[in-house]
Order: C-alpha cells, then sequence, then structure tokens
C-alpha cells in the first residue's frame, strides 16, 4: 500500500529571534522615523518664568521683570521718552569685578562675549535700536555699570520705544551660560560662553535655559 506524500509528521520547530536582534531592529526603526543618525534633533532648553533664578556659571541670575515704563518731559518743549526695562538680579560668582555689558546685536556673535548681558543670546521680540540698548547696575543704591564678587546686583537692560511702538505682550530670552577654561593659545584660564562649533565653521552659543517674561506697565515718573 502507497503511502500518501505531501505531509509530514515531523512538528515545525518554532524560528527563534534573538533578543539582541529584536533591539537592533527597533532601534533601526526610530531612528529611520527621526531622519537618520545625524538628525536627531537637541532638546529643548528648560523653559523658565518670571522670577526664576539661573545658574549661569559666572554668575547667578534672577529674572525679575519686564515693565514698560514712561519718563515724562521736563518742560513743555520735550518729549516723552518709553522705555522698555528688562530687569534682573545679578551675582558675580567669579573672583574678578566684571562689567555689565550689552547684548549682542545677533546671536552668531554672541559666542565672544565676557559680559553678563552678552549671556543674553537673543531676545524675542526684536527691538530695533539706532544705538542699541542701555544697561546699568544698582547696587546699595549707588549707580555702576559693573558687577563685583558676591554682591547681588540690579541689572536693568533698557530699550527705546518709539512712539508708534506697540509694547509686547511678553518677551523670550534665549539666555547662555559660562564656562571656566584656559585659552585657545595660552593656559590662562577665564570665563567664556559655552558655544559649539557649527557646519560652517562658526561657533553659536548654547542656549542654557529659555525665559519667558510677562510685560507689565508702571506708572508714569
Amino acid at each position: 500500500m502507497t503511502e500518501a506524500t505531501g505531509a509530514s509528521s515531523t512538528p515545525k520547530r518554532p524560528v527563534v529571534v534573538p533578543a539582541i536582534g529584536l533591539v537592533l531592529l527597533t532601534v533601526l526603526g526610530i531612528t529611520a522615523l527621526l531622519g537618520g543618525m545625524n538628525e536627531v534633533p537637541d532638546p529643548a532648553p528648560p523653559q523658565l518664568a518670571k522670577g526664576a533664578i539661573l545658574d549661569q556659571g559666572q554668575y547667578a541670575t534672577q529674572f525679575v521683570d519686564a515693565v514698560i515704563t514712561t519718563q515724562k518731559a521736563e518742560n513743555e518743549f520735550g518729549e516723552d521718552k518709553r522705555f522698555l526695562d528688562l530687569i534682573f538680579k545679578v551675582t558675580n560668582q567669579g573672583t574678578e569685578t566684571s562689567p555689565v555689558g550689552m547684548p549682542p546685536q545677533k546671536p552668531e556673535s554672541a559666542f565672544t562675549g565676557t559680559t553678563f548681558a552678552s549671556s543674553l543670546v537673543k531676545i524675542t521680540p526684536t527691538i530695533k535700536q539706532e544705538f542699541g540698548p542701555m544697561a546699568f547696575a544698582l547696587a546699595k543704591g549707588v549707580d555702576s555699570r559693573q558687577l563685583h564678587p558676591g554682591v547681588p546686583t540690579v541689572v536693568t537692560v533698557r530699550f527705546r520705544l518709539g512712539d508708534t511702538d506697540q509694547p509686547p505682550d511678553k518677551v523670550v530670552l534665549d539666555v547662555a551660560g559660562f564656562e571656566y577654561e584656559p585659552g585657545f593659545n595660552d593656559t590662562n584660564y577665564s570665563w567664556k560662553i559655552v558655544s559649539e562649533e557649527t557646519q560652517e565653521d562658526t561657533f553659536l552659543p548654547e542656549i542654557k535655559a529659555q525665559v519667558t517674561l510677562p510685560v507689565t506697565v508702571q506708572e508714569p515718573v
């Protein structure tokens, strides 16, 4: 009697995929979704609000306020002046006195800065200034443009508003940090803004935190 063909009495063994293979497949799949190994986006910087304190390395900074102030004209021939004031409480954590400085004109030029205000890499919205903003400090009731070691100092960065300029509802600050390191061609240590090199052989500051300040209005003085 002829036996039937095409069927096997031997049970099939299950195909075992090693666990490492599954892990690799998962990683490759996620990488493909993100656009490749070299295109994974950088994590967003921490988001801070009014009153927050940020350790910038060289400075400990509290983001106090953003206010619209008005200076009334001294006489009938003068004119009222409106300003947007960004107010900070800054403590120099270094060992040497440093100037308050000025915010950079553009983010890509900020990496050479060594002052507190140079760490305000980007201010949004942009407020156009013919001669740039003013920056000044008040420590122990004395006006100054310097930050002395260990002395909490109120720093104001002031922007002049035009007669027809609409004040913003809020201001967003991209803030950099500092690190104490030697120079490129010497071994002398100093505070420098933390930056990273771009594909265009330029340097951009790393954003340590992004701070959002609501804008309030003060009574004219």
